[in-house]
């Protein structure tokens, strides 16, 4: 399960003065989730942006992607159409190259990334925080199972991926094993660059 990711590269130095909202954390976690009610609560705030990224493999009922195929993805990214694309779990992803334009026009730009592109994307951009999302491994097993999703592969092979380093590159943890909504507030506090307590 390789991992590789490549940044667009950006001549005038780092990206800003919006911040770039990176969300992280293992299979599971409940990232998506946690994403789609906070998106629903910052509805009517036209400078926070939850961009849609390109995956090469359907989107599940959960998210909220571009779908391409392999071929399609290529001819993308031969173009220069992404910011920062990466490869997880036998599939493409990318960011849509737009979120340079957000960011530079002072807007959070709230996204669902690999933990192997947080480095490279600390560098290019002026303003990130990571926020990683987790729960404990019994909730993690749960979910994914719950969820069923073919191209998740060998849960226990998911489960076994090393994200201990997640919550060391993280800004901000949020621990969702309770409800949805009061995480869902968490991570909007974080994006709305509020202090939040548990």
């Amino acid at each position: 399960m390789s991992e590789t990711a490549t940044m667009a590269q950006d001549e005038t130095g780092a990206i800003g003065p919006g911040r770039l909202v990176l969300v992280v954390g293992p299979s599971g976690a409940g990232k998506d989730t946690l994403l789609r009610l906070a998106q629903a609560a910052c509805i009517e705030d036209h400078g926070i942006v939850f961009p849609r990224r390109v995956v090469t493999r359907e989107s599940s009922a959960a998210e909220d992607n571009i779908a391409m195929s392999f071929d399609e993805f290529r001819r993308a990214l031969d173009h220069g159409d992404f910011a920062v694309h990466w490869e997880a779990h036998g599939h493409s992803y990318a960011l849509p190259l737009e979120i340079n334009d957000d960011i530079r026009a002072g807007r959070a730009v709230v996204v669902n990334v690999s933990r192997t592109v947080i480095g490279a994307l600390r560098k290019t951009y002026a303003n990130v925080v990571v926020v990683a999302i987790t729960a404990p491994p019994d909730v993690l097993a749960q979910r994914l199972a719950a969820r069923a999703r073919v191209s998740d592969g060998n849960i226990a092979d998911r489960l076994a991926r090393s994200v201990d380093d997640v919550a060391t590159l993280a800004d901000v943890t949020i621990l969702n094993a309770g409800s949805a909504d009061y995480h869902s507030r968490q991570l909007v506090r974080v994006i709305r660059n509020e202090c939040w307590h548990d």
